[in-house]
């Protein structure tokens, strides 16, 4: 029975993806954004069918195996526009470490106006780190594994749903700082979005979302205890 699941879960998160992306192609929007549309149905779908989550779980780890080369396949276009990132290393960093401290703050001062418990308060501190990452640090910071999970691929959805739109509000059409925001506040998520918009967009969010990554780590520990 496991089997069966598996592959349906396979079946089902291959086709509600394919069919968000179709819908996106059609009527571009931020709530149009593939990743938007077919999680909800996902979830509709598993919870009124009565696949076992386990056995879903099974079908979404087949499918997590092939993150790994295409997590490789980013070096493409990493390669490719090396010479642009290079030139832009400086404003790119600048803007990483200011961008991470303000979302650190920010998320921290949030989580406190509207009175959440403080483990939450310190779980705001690495949601803009990659899922991997932020449950990587949740056992040495005594943070509930599943509701880490739960904020940092809220973070990346809000990130890659809203995120554009902001950005074309305020005007920047850079690649390179549409790349730089998407990636350092949306991990994953948002690196997949600014892929789908332009290859050097998406080279640049690869970068912003691994050393993003590697701030938070170094400064999550002591961004916890103050925020505890």
């Amino acid at each position: 029975m496991t089997a069966v699941e598996a592959v349906a879960a396979i079946i089902l998160t291959l086709g509600a993806y394919a069919g968000a992306r179709w819908v996106h192609h059609r009527w571009r929007s931020t709530f149009t954004v593939p990743i938007f549309l077919a999680t909800p149905v996902i979830m509709v779908v598993v919870g009124l069918s009565g696949l076992h989550l386990a056995g879903y779980n099974h079908g979404g780890n087949i499918i997590r195996w092939f993150l790994n080369p295409a997590t490789v396949a980013l070096a493409v276009p990493l390669y490719r526009h090396r010479r642009i990132l290079v030139d832009h290393v400086l404003p790119v960093v600048v803007a990483l470490v200011a961008g991470t401290l303000a979302s650190m703050v920010v998320g921290v001062a949030v989580a406190r106006l509207c009175g959440l418990a403080p483990m939450l308060q310190q779980i705001f501190v690495i949601k803009s780190a990659t899922t991997p990452v932020a449950l990587g640090l949740a056992p040495h910071l005594h943070l509930d594994d599943s509701v880490v999970a739960g904020f940092t691929v809220t973070t990346g959805l809000i990130g890659a749903l809203v995120g554009p739109w902001l950005l074309d509000l305020v005007r920047v059409d850079d690649p390179v700082a549409r790349g730089t925001a998407l990636g350092g506040i949306s991990s994953g998520i948002g690196t997949a979005q600014a892929m789908g918009e332009d290859p050097l967009t998406g080279a640049a969010a690869s970068v912003a979302m691994v050393l993003a990554a590697l701030l938070i780590v170094a400064l999550a520990p002591l961004a916890v205890s103050l925020a505890g």
